[in-house]
């Protein structure tokens, strides 16, 4: 195998520009004891605000789920509008970058994974909760654009694959209450990550 070699004068250099784009960030301004300013006047204050336009998780319980509500049949429009041409027509993927996200192979049933692990694990029969569904719905997709969508169109997307998954019916509504109280099929399978830190890591 071929290895890249660099000089110590070259790695000189790149080191001593380091230095002086940091010094050229470095505030100069005095502090009160008369010193120069350690500060480099990088990044931004994080106010409430900003703080909460990223605070968007939502937990296996529903806890964050947001205002709104959307069904099945507007959340088919979506998809098609702004998801298809990824994850393809019906959600079956396109190989090799986008996996299926939709599909209840009879193979797959009864979480068969364990005995072999070459079927597509979909949404539909290898998802733990739905409540999560949103929550990355809302915060990564469109894989272009993630975030850009309202928590209305979120709502009515996660219906739609829910629906399609054969999770809920193909007119269902989800909003908050009704989003968290939806139990996936084998939701039992899944084991919750329970471990501390410290001495009590197990």
């Amino acid at each position: 195998m071929r290895r890249a070699l660099v000089s110590p004068a070259s790695a000189a250099r790149a080191a001593c520009a380091v230095v002086i784009g940091l010094a050229a960030c470095m505030d100069s301004r005095p502090d009160a004891r008369g010193e120069p300013s350690r500060r480099y006047g990088l990044g931004r204050s994080a106010t409430p605000d900003r703080i909460a336009a990223i605070d968007i998780d939502v937990g296996p319980d529903g806890e964050g789920l947001p205002a709104g509500s959307g069904n099945a049949v507007q959340g088919a429009t979506i998809f098609a509008q702004k998801c298809a041409n990824c994850h393809g027509p019906k959600g079956e993927g396109i190989a090799p970058a986008y996996p299926a996200i939709v599909g209840r192979d009879p193979a797959t049933e009864n979480f068969s994974f364990s005995k072999d692990w070459k079927p597509p694990k979909t949404i539909g029969n290898y998802w733990p909760y739905a409540t999560t569904v949103f929550d990355y719905v809302r915060r990564a997709m469109p894989h272009a654009t993630p975030n850009s969508l309202t928590n209305d169109e979120v709502y009515a997307l996660t219906a739609w694959l829910l629906a399609a998954n054969q999770v809920i019916g193909a007119d269902a509504t989800l909003d908050a209450k009704s989003l968290a109280a939806v139990k996936m099929p084998y939701a039992e399978r899944f084991v919750p990550d329970n471990r501390r830190g410290g001495r009590g890591l197990r």
